[in-house]
């Protein structure tokens, strides 16, 4: 049987491609640096990405008050987190208060250590145990592994391929993405996970200044879904929700997910009134109709994964052999049969807790 390859190339690529199309209804204000692209949902509420000068992996979500400055996520590494502080001044000279966490993964909150001494960290208690160590080694954890061990792999063949490049513009793009790489390598290295200092359960709620009154900011943690401790931040003047990995454009990594609980947590997101979302990866979005599609590939690859389960396949086996294909229409990124072996494994853990 044919299976769809998830290389780790392929795989990080899907959550970082714009697969759908953002549709603000106003051009939006851009502000550009050397390592980043900021585009503005609302006054004074940013959508953050990297240029791919400074490998960044995730989005963030930077709010500009009257006195104050607001981050979520820190990206991947103490090097991009650097890099995004060095850009900041371009948006505002306001102080950094707070670094809220939407979850504990290593390209969302492994920049914590390079906030400056003051900024308040801020996240879900469960992020607080993962970061911490109380949950285990995140360093050691199958999620991290998996994309950071390649990464030498990599740095060896943009070695390889841009020594046997002989078109001088092919090859001075690979030897670019290989000084990305390169750099990424060695922050790698420095890395030392980084807990929240101030943590929430269900909802926390803060107040930032700005001209005319006051910009509130809920915290909300609607349930268990892409980790256990997803934290969604919800600006209701402004009508923008940042969602983190929770809900993306296209299909999330599910390697750490409670695909069973997922879609009724996803329910949460639906109940807030928002014209505009800002996910860990991607575009800024605004329709609701995303959400809806993600619940429905969710509870479907829960019941075949568990059919898999029941009739006593492996779990690797089970992942070359599960046929998502139905869903193609609305994730276009699907292949053939087969899904991603890590959250398959994952899906397998929680049957097995159910036991």
């Amino acid at each position: 049987m044919k299976q769809t390859l998830w290389p780790l190339t392929r795989f990080t690529s899907l959550v970082l491609t714009a697969v759908f199309m953002s549709t603000l209804s106003a051009q939006p204000r851009v502000i550009e640096t050397a390592t980043h692209r900021f585009v503005e949902a609302q006054d004074g509420v940013w959508l953050g990405t990297g240029s791919g000068s400074v490998y960044t992996m995730s989005n963030v979500m930077v709010l500009v008050g009257k006195n104050d400055t607001l981050v979520v996520d820190s990206h991947v590494t103490p090097t991009a987190a650097r890099a995004l502080l060095d850009a900041l001044p371009a948006l505002t000279d306001k102080p950094i208060r707070y670094l809220v966490n939407s979850h504990y993964h290593f390209d969302h909150a492994h920049g914590n250590q390079a906030f400056p001494v003051g900024v308040e960290i801020i996240g879900h208690e469960y992020t607080r145990q993962k970061l911490n160590g109380e949950a285990g080694d995140v360093l050691e954890e199958n999620t991290f592994r998996s994309f950071s061990d390649p990464v030498a792999l990599t740095v060896a063949n943009l070695e390889r391929l841009a020594a046997a490049e002989t078109n001088l513009d092919r090859r001075s793009r690979l030897l670019e993405r290989l000084k990305v790489q390169r750099e990424y390598l060695a922050a790698i290295a420095e890395v030392r996970p980084t807990p929240p200092h101030i943590t929430l359960t269900n909802k926390m709620t803060l107040f930032q200044s700005i001209d005319g009154g006051n910009r509130e900011i809920q915290l909300l943690h609607f349930g268990r879904a892409h980790t256990g401790g997803d934290v969604v931040i919800f600006l209701p003047q402004e009508k923008v929700a940042f969602t983190g990995d929770m809900m993306l454009p296209g299909l999330p990594y599910m390697g750490d997910g409670h695909v069973d609980e997922w879609p009724d947590s996803l329910e949460g997101l639906k109940s807030l009134e928002f014209d505009y979302w800002l996910p860990g990866h991607g575009p800024i979005m605004e329709s609701k109709e995303p959400i809806v599609k993600l619940q429905d590939f969710l509870r479907d690859l829960w019941l075949k994964t568990g059919r898999f389960y029941r009739e006593g396949v492996s779990w690797g086996e089970a992942a070359l052999q599960i046929d998502m294909t139905n869903h193609r229409a609305n994730f276009p990124q699907i292949g053939e049969a087969g899904v991603d072996p890590r959250a398959v494994r994952r899906m397998y853990q929680l049957l097995d807790q159910r036991r």
